[in-house]
Parts: C-alpha cells; sequence; structure tokens
C-alpha cells in the first residue's frame, strides 16, 4: 500500500513522526508537509504566486518534501504537481482535537477532502496535544474496525478523533456544534495588533452520536464520513418542492 502522510502542524512536528512511525508498518510511506505550521488554514490554496517545495533528507530514507504553503496545497503539489498516486493519504496527526465547528477551520481536515476531490482515499487524525503515540496505539484497531466494515467501500474520506483516555468504543458520529469560544485581545507591545483566544465552552448533550460527546465526555474514537458539499440539502428540498 502506498501511503502519504501530510499535516498542518508542520514537516518537523513530533506528531508527524508518530503517524509515520505506525504507518511504515503498513506499506510504503511518502511525507509532503508545509514547512511552517498551518494550523486554521483551512482549505486555503496559494493562486497567485508561487510556494518553495524542498526535498527533505532523511536517515530513514523515506521519500519527503517541505512545501512552504497550507496543507491543501501539499495534497495539490503530490498529487497534481508530482503526479503521484497512493493507496491512502494520512493527514495529522493533528496537536488537538478537530470536532464540532472546529472542522471547518481544520487544515487538517481540509488536506483530507482535498486529497478525496482528487480520487483518492484519506483519513484526517486528530488527538489531543502531546497523546500522539498513545493515539497511533489506537490505530490498528481503527483500521481493523474500518477494513472489517467496508468503510472506504461506501465512502472516501473519513474524520477520526482519538482521546488520551480510552472508553473503549469506536463509534461512528456526525458532528457536534461549537465547542470554543473565539475572542481578539489587543498586545501589550502594539495596540494596534490583536492576538485571537478563546476558551472551551461545550456542554454535555447526552448525544452518542455526536462527535463532541463521543469524544470529550465519553472518551471514545469518533470515526465521522466527510463531505466537501455545503449545500443546506433540507432548505434546498423546501424551496424546490413544487
Amino acid at each position: 500500500m502506498r501511503i502519504l502522510v501530510t499535516n498542518d502542524d508542520g514537516i518537523r512536528a513530533e506528531s508527524l513522526e508518530a503517524v509515520v512511525r505506525w504507518a511504515k508498518r503498513w506499506g510504503e510511506v511518502e511525507i509532503i508537509a508545509p514547512k511552517y505550521e498551518q494550523s486554521g488554514k483551512s482549505h486555503s490554496i496559494e493562486l497567485h504566486k508561487p510556494f518553495e517545495v524542498l526535498r527533505v533528507e532523511r536517515e530513514d530514507g523515506i521519500v519527503a518534501y517541505s512545501v512552504d504553503s497550507s496543507p491543501a496545497d501539499c495534497v495539490r503539489f503530490a498529487l497534481l504537481g508530482l503526479k503521484k498516486r497512493y493507496d491512502l493519504v494520512i493527514s495529522g496527526i493533528n496537536n488537538g482535537f478537530n470536532i464540532g465547528s472546529d472542522i471547518l477551520y481544520s487544515g487538517t481536515v481540509s488536506a483530507a477532502l482535498e486529497a478525496v476531490s482528487l480520487g483518492a482515499r484519506a483519513i484526517a487524525l486528530s488527538t489531543e496535544p502531546g497523546a500522539y503515540d498513545e493515539a497511533m496505539a489506537q490505530m490498528d484497531r481503527v483500521m481493523e474496525y474500518i477494513n472489517e466494515r467496508g468503510l472506504f467501500e461506501l465512502h472516501s474520506a473519513y474524520n477520526i478523533n482519538i482521546p488520551r483516555e480510552q472508553g473503549g468504543e469506536i463509534r461512528i458520529t456526525r458532528q457536534g456544534g461549537p465547542f470554543y469560544s473565539d475572542d481578539f485581545l489587543p498586545t501589550a507591545e502594539d495596540p494596534d495588533l490583536y492576538m485571537p483566544t478563546g476558551k472551551c465552552i461545550y456542554e454535555y448533550r447526552g448525544d452518542p452520536t455526536l462527535d463532541t460527546d463521543t469524544v470529550l465526555h465519553d472518551k471514545c474514537i469518533s470515526i465521522m464520513p466527510l463531505c466537501f458539499d455545503r449545500t443546506e440539502r433540507e432548505i434546498y428540498k423546501r424551496l424546490t418542492d413544487k
């Protein structure tokens, strides 16, 4: 199996190495990842200026490229620029959960969606900060779940969140609501400069189908099917029904 590993935390991230160590047991691995951290870049791509791509030498001999652009552009460069083909694209493992409304901003999730838009199968992986090895230790079980149930025969992209503490269960989930409140504060050095900040506002809803409740409260692994169709289908149906 040919596997592409990318992320939004950057090619030097410890979390990426945790994924690579696991993926090497499953097949031939290549790495094409951002030169710098690209968290919160969502599905942005570069349209009007060139970006740097450098080959990165590794002691393990894995082919790796550093891309000075977004996670989506890393995938685009791999599949369109280098004309590569992969059996699986793994984006992550992200330094923090990608659940609820935060999925909208996630470079990790957007890289997986970009892969699917170009004909590849993909998973976005996330865990809580610092829990990379603990989370990747669960991935054999997650892949067994995916393969036994034929998930990739039904759909091409999944968002997987793995908590440090394990409730033992793997669930198919849907996207929950907001769990983080954002704000902007002026910096002490310059009142014209503002720093984004925020706090967790998650409230348990008692719904095991939500990724937020599954991961944050129940400490279970969430597998959520991803799509990039932004159509509000119920409203569309109401507006077009005669």
